[in-house]
């Protein structure tokens, strides 16, 4: 017999078994056939809530910044670290190892800094500057990491 004449067969057999429906099971199967075509496929859709995220103040990420270049191999003197250090001309730092600082800025803070933002940071307060001046931000302005002002927004 064929896959297609057994599933007839079946059918059919099933088909004129005599069903015992009391009151109570009726009930029941009227209401969850009821309560299922009324259910919409959104009432089952997953919400994301997160929390609300504290801002970072000045003085925290000043402080992991100037620990993060404290724990940096090419800084040779770590007492000359200030939160107006120059990477070039204070710590002795090239081009190719402010690269790598500003990697480990964008590691330490879980954010991605564009190529032309990255250029322009030179110094522990610009780093400062431009952390803050992200959404997640003290101030949630967009600070100019261009600046010397360190309230001047644009």
């Amino acid at each position: 017999m064929s896959r297609i004449g057994l599933l007839r067969h079946v059918f059919a057999a099933t088909r004129y078994i005599p069903q015992r429906v009391t009151s109570i099971n009726h009930s029941l199967k009227r209401s969850s056939l009821t309560s299922q075509s009324r259910t919409s496929p959104l009432a089952f859709q997953s919400v994301k809530w997160y929390s609300s995220h504290t801002a970072l103040t000045e003085q925290e990420v000043q402080g992991r910044i100037v620990d993060l270049l404290k724990n940096f191999d090419k800084v040779t003197e770590p007492e000359k670290l200030s939160p107006k250090s120059h990477f070039y001309n204070d710590l002795g730092l090239d081009s190719l190892d402010t690269v790598e600082v500003v990697m480990a800025i964008e590691e330490e803070f879980s954010l991605e800094i564009p190529d032309k933002d990255a250029d322009a940071i030179n110094s522990v307060d610009q780093a400062v500057k431009y952390i803050l001046a992200q959404p997640d931000g003290i101030h949630g302005s967009h600070v100019n990491p261009h600046s010397t002002d360190s309230n001047t927004a644009h």
